[in-house]
């Protein structure tokens, strides 16, 4: 699993958002479409990037997708039980009938709402609370860095199951609230000691001479500069939701009916699939899960090492000093 690191600070030269600047335009001048052109041909460069690209593209064709490709109800009682993979049922059949390819290609969907969704949300009131705590400093940041040290010392899981026992059974919405509004903090303090290194720099020194107002700042101004961190901080927040969401349904803290990896674990369990030989029907949604963690973390060391140079592996940096010499 990617682990973020917390820069120091994007200093004129070396920092991770000064290279990300130079990977990715930042000038107000550029084009949308130029803007993807080097963000696309910087993940094509990256192999990490790529490959955890491809993986994320495919799982998000399954889940728009799901009746091309494993046909209609998945929840359908209406083939043998407990059948072995065949051609056709790929993966078998639960112990009701059901077939498992079905379930797995339908239960992409509720995955990946509930990773977006949380990830988004959550990364979103980081940034506001994170940046808008450093900037506006006093009673402000002491009030909100206080918010944020008391779920840090909270163990996040036990606090989630007693969250979601109150919530049992309440649909996909109410478990991707409850993930945001419990997710947020480590990544507000990041983005609040990054914000923190830039309070005093030059250009937003200038931006309050020219009489600009605090959300302004804080929103045009600092936010872009940490567009690494920010990047960095959705994914290890979407990889975050998706495992802590899978194991509520897996103890049966989700919406049993809802068609999900986790809840395909959960009866899986009910129903002692590993002792009763039904192997696969417990080996799929967590080899799609982990699947689905590699992508995000892929992504995550990708983005560290396209924003910080320092991180790139070695064999590439003597390629790129050797392309030097040769234009020398």
């Amino acid at each position: 699993m990617a682990m973020m690191r917390a820069p120091v600070g994007p200093e004129d030269a070396g920092s991770p958002d000064a290279a990300l600047a130079a990977a990715l335009p930042a000038g107000g001048g550029r084009t949308r479409t130029a803007v993807l052109g080097r963000l696309v041909r910087a993940i094509r460069a990256n192999r990490k990037a790529t490959a955890g690209t491809i993986i994320l593209v495919v799982f998000v064709l399954l889940a728009i997708f799901p009746w091309a490709i494993a046909g209609g109800n998945p929840n359908a009682e209406v083939y043998g039980r407990s059948l072995g993979p065949s051609t056709a049922h790929l993966f078998g059949t639960t112990a009701y009938g059901q077939d498992l390819f079905a379930q797995a290609v339908w239960g992409t969907r509720q995955v990946l709402i509930i990773a977006f969704g949380a990830g988004l949300a959550s990364t979103a009131l980081a940034v506001l609370i994170g940046v808008a705590a450093a900037y506006l400093g006093g009673l402000w940041d002491g009030a909100l860095n206080l918010l944020t040290d008391l779920l840090l010392v909270i163990p996040l899981f036990p606090l989630l199951i007693v969250i979601a026992a109150y919530v049992h059974s309440s649909g996909t919405l109410v478990l991707i609230a409850v993930l945001t509004l419990t997710g947020w903090s480590y990544t507000a303090r990041q983005l609040r000691s990054q914000a923190l290194s830039l309070r005093h720099r030059d250009f937003l020194e200038a931006a309050r001479v020219r009489g600009e107002r605090s959300i302004y700042i804080i929103v045009v101004e600092i936010i872009p500069t940490m567009t690494s961190l920010i990047v960095a901080s959705f994914l290890t927040n979407a990889l975050y939701a998706v495992l802590f969401a899978s194991s509520l349904q897996f103890i049966g803290l989700g919406d049993p009916n809802s068609t999900s990896w986790g809840t395909m674990l959960y009866w899986a369990q009910n129903n002692e699939a590993l002792q009763t030989g039904q192997y696969l029907w417990a080996v799929v949604p967590g080899a799609l899960i982990a699947l689905l963690g590699a992508a995000f973390a892929l992504l995550n060391y990708a983005f560290d090492e396209i924003g910080n140079p320092a991180l790139r592996p070695m064999r590439r940096r003597r390629a790129v000093q050797r392309r030097r010499v040769r234009r020398g």
